[in-house]
């Protein structure tokens, strides 16, 4: 396997087959998942190995540094009387530990006297001591600590004190932020061996021979899943399938022909939805973006056509602000502005001034990564350590952002949606339903006013505002597990009611807690909706200052209050006591179903009574009963009026909903922001006005008018050509995104803590092409694939290669290339006959509410798979899928056995093998097996199986029953075998 990994995985199966048991096929299996494991013992060539400290100190930057500063360093730190003995403005200080003893237990949070007291999991070591810090900040230590407590800093280093890195006045000291080199090629020939002058001469310096390049059917393979991601077709490897060489005119015709395919805008905007860290939901209860799809379709649609990168850049920073004639082309503009709305941001978060700036922190952290390769939130709360990015350059692009609205506060702060534009003829369609909409709701308004009250409750949904006492809706609940929210059945309260999907039965809980609740005496009522397939034993906890009482609810039968009601029974609260009502799914027989829970106040002389075993009993409220019949023949006819109002305006609201919305931000009133000192939004400093980054002001022409928000501008700035960074790091990830590594590694940073380019004049070169073709992202990757530099082999290094650039830094051969896990999901598709091919619009089903335990089961391409943060496919949680909270340049590359195991046992895995061999069982009926086996390699690996292979193959299928169910299952296990196989999802 070591020696020549591209072949190795077949290589022992004809010792397999002598066994000719009924089991041999599982031992087939298992050879070909296991001798990769073994295989993988040292690197695959080409492979680089993950560089996880990077990773962790960007972390320690970004969410532990800022929490040492703002709630640490004020009593632990060089500069004070350090409690405890304890100092942590510095790695040596928390090494050291304090008077009692060791800090931290790297790699397990849970013995860390650090996280016990952040904690509070003692009663007698509870830091700070003026409150517990906010869970997201507790975690994010637990992680840090979990994953090695990787802490740059040095000894008495102020925390949060000037920049000690690079300094703005010496930025050009570092070469990214030097001006684009104008630098000549090292040839006079075409545009593709420009690339190999530079490649050689540095070989040549070291004295590396190049590999030669690959065959015909290699170089095949390689571009289609490099500029596709799906596998060729046979007619493309029967041309020339045994030439040395890639004939040349061929592969520049092909080339052409991919990169004018949809399959190329499909590959490459999914290549670029790891770096936006797109998603289409929130971890936070698996709230869904039902409008994220728009976004992925505009990046299809911009990769396809060869949108220039320079204007991508400005539509998904400014687009909603910029102008077009065309009704398409402004529609593109504004749902490109989606970039800026995909974050995963805790809307629960009740400090809505911190949430605003978390929020605008995650827009520049990918803003950053994403176009400058630089971390511009570490200056959030100090001048960078490291770069030249002082903390007022920092708040002068928070206050750009933060003159946009990306939120609607409310309890669970709610992403934007806006309409779409839309032909003139649809536009006047949907305006004249406005209007009528607008209308209705004046007549329903004014009809209130003189209806009584049993007149209004009488409607179907009730307003939470019209209750008496403290009425916590379902909305508000803090929920555990995927429930789902309806208003299918019967009379609601606010936004309906939640159910538990009859599912996941002791793992989810929805809790009611009033904010802020009198201390007194209570009923406690809850609200549902009956039906006959409701759970007979609802379990509804209320805790209060007596303690926890159980009431289960019978809800098959309907609520003995106003039919909508059921009391849980009278209870006293305290100031500043537990007040909630959780409820649970634990050991229920049907759907548990909530829609709010309500708290009367009792008069004070009234007794607290127990709950009881809801069902049978009820309990009488003493607030005004609602809902009963309309009591007068007034009453009747305005009731009836009503009635068909909301009815109206129930279709009218469901025409309007009709209408294409787009996820999005809005402009508000520009403003400039203090700098908040520590990162504390309520600690504020200095005004600085809006702008960018000072260390890359190289086009004054661009300025920010008093009464611009500034987005404009930036999104000018950033694609300036002026600029020196935005063209290094797209050419950059270009190259990395055929070649296997970048020629800066370290993708998303190329601040002076990433790694120097290893080619710096062809860096600059393939920066100034860019600009010099119109920022094509075809051109450039045009030029790349037609070079010698692309088609080299794979080989095994020399002792002087070996010693000199054992990671191939200098391409002087070929990466083997694991393929990402869409392109192999997709083969598999392709591959059993069932890959659908339809492209764009919405792919998560319609009734999707939270994306909790997401049954994917669709067969489209995988960029069309809906991607939800709570539930990926278990194939992408296999195969290093990017993590889409955070901007990605290069996804890890792992070899573990899980992966394995997957390929072995997942049932879609197999489900897939079974239905390719109904495409290909044809030939096995026909009794030809060497033909069906060349067909199966040529299909699968894209070469034609070796005489070893082909033997072993032909003999597994020959063997045993001749029955056609017996060879069928054989077939079955044999493709199984081939998509387990390295040279499945490798290139080489």
């Amino acid at each position: 396997l070591a020696s020549n990994p591209s072949h190795a995985v077949m290589r022992d199966e004809d010792s397999l087959m002598q066994h000719r048991s009924p089991k041999s096929i599982f031992a087939l299996l298992i050879a070909c998942c296991c001798l990769e494991l073994l295989g993988n013992s040292k690197p695959i060539y080409g492979l680089d190995e993950i560089e996880p400290a990077r990773e962790q100190t960007l972390f320690f930057e970004n969410r532990i540094r800022p929490a040492f500063v703002q709630y640490c360093v004020e009593c632990h730190s060089t500069q004070t009387e350090a409690s405890g003995g304890l100092l942590l403005d510095s790695r040596e200080g928390w090494q050291a530990g304090g008077d009692s003893g060791t800090t931290l237990v790297i790699g397990d949070p849970s013995k860390s006297r650090l996280l016990i007291a952040i904690g509070y999991n003692d009663s007698t070591l509870k830091m700070p001591p003026d409150g517990r810090l906010p869970q997201e900040t507790i975690d994010a230590f637990s992680k840090w600590i979990a994953d090695g407590a990787i802490d740059p800093r040095i000894a008495n280093e102020p925390t949060g004190g000037p920049q000690v890195g690079l300094q703005v006045e010496r930025a050009q000291d570092h070469w990214a932020y030097r001006p684009l080199a104008s630098v000549e090629s090292l040839s006079d020939e075409s545009k593709k061996s420009s690339i190999d002058s530079f490649i050689n001469a540095r070989l040549a310096k070291d004295n590396i021979d190049p590999a030669s390049s690959v065959n015909h059917s290699v170089m095949v393979r390689r571009l289609y899943f490099d500029l596709t991601g799906l596998p060729p077709p046979v007619s493309e490897l029967q041309t020339s399938l045994e030439a040395d060489r890639p004939i040349e005119a061929d592969i520049e015709r092909m080339v052409d022909r991919l990169i004018m395919s949809p399959e190329f805008g499909e590959h490459f905007a999914r290549k670029w939805m790891d770096v936006v860290r797109y998603a289409e939901s929130i971890t936070l209860r698996g709230f869904v973006l039902p409008q994220a799809w728009r976004y992925r379709d505009y990046l299809i649609q911009a990769f396809t056509e060869d949108r220039p990168f320079d204007q991508m850049i400005q539509e998904q920073v400014a687009g909603d602000l910029l102008k077009h004639d065309d009704i398409r082309e402004r529609r593109l503009q504004m749902v490109a502005t989606g970039f800026l709305a995909l974050g995963n941001t805790n809307l629960e978060t009740q400090d809505k001034a911190k949430l605003e700036m978390d929020y605008v922190d995650e827009q520049l952290e990918v803003i950053g990564h994403a176009f400058l390769g630089q971390t511009i939130g570490c200056a959030r709360c100090h001048d960078h350590k490291f770069d030249p990015i002082p903390t007022r350059d920092y708040y002068a692009m928070a206050g750009i952002m933060r003159s946009s609205l990306a939120l609607e506060h409310e309890n669970v702060s709610k992403w934007i949606e806006q309409p779409l534009p839309l032909p003139v003829d649809e536009e006047s369609h949907f305006n004249r339903l406005t209007v009528e909409l607008a209308e209705i709701n004046k007549q329903i308004t004014a009809l209130k006013k003189t209806a009584n009250k049993n007149v209004i409750v009488d409607n179907r949904v009730i307003s939470v505002k019209d209750l008496s006492g403290v009425v916590v809706d379902s909305v508000d609940a803090k929920l555990v597990g995927s429930w789902t929210v309806s208003k299918f059945n019967g009379r609601v309260i606010g936004n309906g009611y939640i159910h538990d999907e009859n599912a996941g039965k002791g793992k989810k809980t929805a809790t009611f807690e009033p904010p802020n609740l009198p201390p007194g005496q209570y009923e406690v009522r809850m609200a549902y909706t009956a039906s006959s397939n409701r759970a007979t034993n609802a379990n509804a906890r209320v805790f209060s200052a007596d303690g926890e009482a159980t009431v289960l609810i019978n809800q098959q039968k309907t609520p003995p209050e106003d039919d909508l009601w059921i009391s849980l029974g009278k209870y006293r609260f305290e100031k500043d006591g537990q007040a909630f009502v959780l409820v649970t799914n634990e050991q229920t027989d049907g759907h548990v179903v909530v829609d709010a829970v309500q708290f009367l106040p009792l008069d004070n002389g009234a007794t607290v009574v127990g709950p009881t075993i809801a069902g049978n009993a009820q309990s009488k409220s003493d607030a005004k009963s609602i809902g009963t019949e309309p009591a007068t023949k007034t009453d009747a006819k305005l009731a009836k009026q009503l009635k068909e109002l909301e009815s109206q305006k129930k279709k009218f609201e469901s025409d309007l909903s009709e209408r294409p919305r787009f996820l999005t931000i809005v402009e508000k009133s520009p403003i400039d922001i203090p700098i908040h000192i520590r990162g504390d939004v309520h600690n504020l400093g200095e005004v600085v006005p809006r702008g960018f980054l000072t260390a890359l002001l190289n086009d004054s022409k661009i300025v920010i008018p008093s009464d611009s928000s500034g987005r404009v501008e930036m999104a000018r700035w950033l694609s300036s050509a002026k600029n020196p960074l935005t063209a290094r790091v797209y050419a950059n990830r270009v190259w990395s995104w055929l070649m296997g590594q970048g020629i800066v590694p370290s993708i998303n940073n190329f601040g002076t803590t990433g790694v120097a380019p290893t080619h710096p004049e062809l860096l600059d070169w393939l920066a100034n092409e860019l600009i010099q073709s119109g920022w094509s992202t075809k051109h450039l990757v045009r030029i790349i694939v037609l070079s010698d530099a692309y088609r080299r082999k794979v080989t095994e290094p020399s002792e002087l290669e070996e010693r000199i650039d054992p990671s191939n830094t200098l391409y002087w051969r070929g990466h083997v290339r694991r393929l990402p896990i869409e392109s192999i999901r997709d083969s598999m598709l392709l591959l059993s006959g069932e890959l659908d091919r339809s492209r764009g619009g919405a792919s998560m089903k319609s009734t999707t509410k939270t994306d909790y335990d997401y049954k994917h089961e669709s067969t489209r391409r995988s960029i069309y798979q809906p991607l939800l943060r709570n539930s990926l496919p278990q194939l992408f949680e296999s195969f290093d899928f990017a993590d889409s909270s955070v901007s990605i340049g290069q996804r890890p590359r792992t070899t573990v056995a899980t992966q394995a195991l997957v390929l072995l046992n997942n049932p879609w895995v197999v489900a897939r093998s079974k239905a390719a061999a109904e495409r290909y069982k044809a030939k096995l009926v026909g009794g030809d097996l060497d033909a069906l086996v060349q067909s199966l390699y040529s299909d699968c690996f894209g070469r034609p199986p070796t005489t070893e292979e082909l033997i072993a193959c032909h003999s597994f299928l020959a063997d045993g029953s001749s029955s056609p169910a017996d060879q069928t299952v054989r077939l079955e296990m044999l493709i199984q075998a081939l998509f387990a196989a390295i040279d499945f999802r490798y290139l080489d």
